[in-house]
């Protein structure tokens, strides 16, 4: 009996040990996994609940409309109008069959345009529609043998096989197809190369409301698709300003290919819609706006809903410097004034005209006006066409406007003197025929003249030899002339301070700098003071005068003056949020007597009595100017030679003791013959409604 018990209590000691040692292992084990499960809560938990959202959801990005466009007075320019959209949202895992299914219950829906279908399209179609038959196009034989081929990638080998089916489709085989087809032909191509999860917009261009309505009625059994509002750019005042606003690509194009990378390295989408060239392009970061974010419900991989998680923002609101009432004037009476003597005995290669009004003291450009022919009709109807972007992007010789640049490079360089006077007679230089002044050009005659006659009566003569002593040479009759040091180089110089032969910094892509010639013989250098050898365009022409009229600062050019929050309460303009200020390129190393000089000798162009642009010396505004002539040369895209013909030009402001206008006429190829004065005529018209707006304004 003592030793049951003292068994009993031997095996009792025993089994506490073994209990607490499963317990504690069994703590371990629970400890272990507590640990471990705050451990992927806390420290991952996010990154695992991003992966769950990412199966169940997925966002991406709608674009908004884009800002709009005013004119200094609140004039609507550009603006955006709604239109009903059709679109589709593929997912990642969708079949070509699904994709074609969708294809064919919409073209059955909607109406597409298939014009624009290639015989390749066609031929792609016939291939998925009947992938036996083309498979059977190319034997085994055939197959083996390109597989086979030494160096042939696998992709190599299909991509030649692919093409041999191609090649061997029929025409009546890809022909075949029934217009129903082709509609669905062009929905697939269209809903098949977005990107997966991203809307694609199947229609949005006269979609009718018979259509919006069926394909809202038979939303369930098309997943995927979808019925939304969608915009496009729209302009109310037609072609005015048409060629500088720029375009904006197409939700079908998306970024143009060469600005790819540009905008792709900005973070944006390859199907986003895209300012690609001029306004639309240079401010392209203010018009685009913030996209708005909506999240895709996916369930089976299937979008079953959507909700919007972040709103978008519309693109600010441009207002440019351009006066659009006074735009439009302009762009009438240049268009009257060529209608009268486009395609006469005079004028045969008259085509084009432009004329730049901006403020000289800040550079704001209130018209940029540029119409060029773009058909004459059967019964002599003259159709024209914006081409304004052409005051910035064209350039030709103006002729004596530059002889005030001509007399500050003598002033600066000091070569001459203000009021210093100088014998006016045609130049017998050896080996060339006579040059002579235009009014001198028939007789011999010699006198001696001022700076300021020779910009009145537009002397050749008193530039010529201005531009000798620059050269570090005299003229001597019957003699060859020699130039010393480098004088092109001394005045291209001189006259980039003006902005001559150097880009204004207009806030427009695309600005030439003119053309200079390359050629560097003495008779040159006496053309290029005369303006008959660099080219310049009208608003270089128009920054030249500004910087006289102002006393001798380069101001850059420019169309933005402000930008502004988007508004819904049409037509009053948001919030401003950035005011453009005047911007001061350099300054003219020339003293303020020496410009004052040039200004007088303007003044006398206006209003002296042999003026060659007084018709102004009775305008009330009291304008100050230079007009010019070049002789140049027109030939056509099928001449076989070049024909001789003229260029004319001028440059003016106003008031001339208080500068509030600046403006630059250029006409190139006006006449061959007897000259009609268009230049003139077309700036005295425009100065003339400049002042009575103005006039008018001030009334209201």
């Amino acid at each position: 009996m003592k030793k049951e018990a003292k068994s009993r209590r031997a095996n009792r000691k025993v089994l506490p040990k073994r209990v607490k040692i499963l317990f504690l292992t069994v703590f371990f084990l629970f400890s272990t996994l507590i640990v471990r499960l705050g451990f992927v809560q806390i420290a991952n938990g996010q990154s695992y609940e991003k992966i769950v959202e990412k199966k169940e959801s997925l966002s991406v990005d709608s674009p908004v409309p884009r800002g709009k466009i005013y004119d200094r007075n609140g004039k609507l320019i550009v603006t955006n109008e709604g239109q009903r959209a059709i679109t589709y949202t593929r997912t990642a895992d969708a079949s070509q069959e699904e994709l074609l299914e969708v294809s064919r219950k919409l073209a059955d829906l909607i109406e597409v345009e298939t014009e624009s279908l290639t015989e390749r399209d066609k031929k792609d179609f016939w291939i998925i529609r009947n992938p036996d038959k083309a498979d059977d196009k190319v034997s085994e034989s055939e197959k083996n043998e390109i597989q086979n081929k030494k160096d042939f990638t696998q992709k190599e080998a299909d991509r030649e096989i692919y093409q041999l089916k191609l090649d061997r489709i029929s025409k009546d085989e890809w022909s075949s197809f029934t217009e129903e087809e082709l509609e669905m032909l062009v929905i697939y191509q269209k809903i098949s190369r977005g990107y997966a999860l991203s809307p694609q917009i199947v229609k949005n261009k006269d979609v009718s409301v018979v259509e919006f309505a069926q394909v809202s009625a038979h939303l369930d059994k098309m997943p995927g698709v979808n019925i939304t509002t969608d915009w496009k750019r729209a302009y109310p005042l037609g072609g005015t300003l048409r060629s500088v606003l720029g375009d904006v690509s197409s939700s079908r194009e998306g970024i143009p290919k060469d600005l790819l990378h540009e905008y792709l390295a900005e973070g944006y989408n390859r199907n986003d819609r895209v300012g690609t060239s001029y306004l639309e392009y240079q401010y392209e970061d203010l018009l685009k706006g913030k996209d708005k974010t909506i999240k895709n419900i996916l369930e089976d991989g299937k979008v079953v809903g959507s909700e919007v998680t972040e709103k978008g923002l519309s693109g600010k609101d441009l207002v440019l410097s351009i006066d659009v009432e006074l735009q439009k004037e302009i762009e009438k009476i240049v268009q009257e004034e060529l209608s009268k003597h486009i395609g006469t005995e005079g004028s045969p290669y008259l085509d084009r005209a432009f004329v730049v009004m901006m403020d000289p003291n800040t550079g704001e450009i209130e018209a940029m006006v540029g119409q060029k022919v773009d058909e004459i009709k059967q019964n002599g109807e003259i159709v024209f066409e914006d081409y304004s972007l052409g005051t910035f992007t064209s350039s030709y010789e103006p002729g004596s406007v530059v002889k005030g640049a001509t007399l500050l490079t003598g002033y600066m360089t000091g070569n001459l003197e203000p009021g210093e006077k100088i014998v006016d007679e045609p130049l017998f230089i050896k080996g060339t025929p006579k040059k002579a002044s235009w009014f001198n050009e028939w007789g011999n005659n010699t006198r001696p003249i001022s700076d300021l006659f020779a910009l009145e009566k537009s002397s050749n003569s008193y530039m010529w030899k201005v531009a000798l002593r620059i050269a570090g040479s005299k003229y001597i009759p019957n003699a060859p002339l020699h130039l010393k040091g480098n004088p092109f180089q001394t005045f291209r110089e001189h006259f980039a301070q003006l902005g001559l032969g150097v880009t204004t910094g207009i806030d427009l892509p695309g600005e030439s700098p003119g053309f200079q010639g390359k050629a560097e013989q003495p008779g040159l250098l006496l053309d290029f003071a005369i303006g008959q050898y660099d080219t310049y365009t009208p608003m270089q022409l128009a920054q030249y005068v500004s910087a006289i009229a102002n006393g001798g600062n380069r101001v850059q050019p420019h169309l933005l003056k402000e930008v502004r929050e988007p508004s819904n309460r049409s037509p009053e303009m948001g919030s401003l949020i950035y005011k453009k200020e005047t911007n001061v390129l350099n300054r003219v190393e020339a003293t303020n007597e020496q410009i004052e000089h040039v200004q007088k000798g303007f003044y006398r162009v206006f209003h002296g009595a042999e003026g060659t642009a007084n018709l102004f010396k009775d305008a009330e505004y009291n304008a100050a100017g230079k007009s010019g002539t070049a002789e140049a040369f027109y030939k056509g895209a099928d001449m076989e030679e070049a024909k001789p013909t003229y260029n004319t030009s001028l440059i003016g402001y106003a008031p001339f003791d208080n500068p509030e206008i600046a403006f630059s006429t250029v006409v190139p190829w006006s006449h061959q013959t007897i000259d009609p004065y268009i230049n003139k005529t077309i700036s005295k018209r425009v100065m003339d409604t400049y002042f009575e707006l103005k006039k008018e304004r001030e009334n209201e």
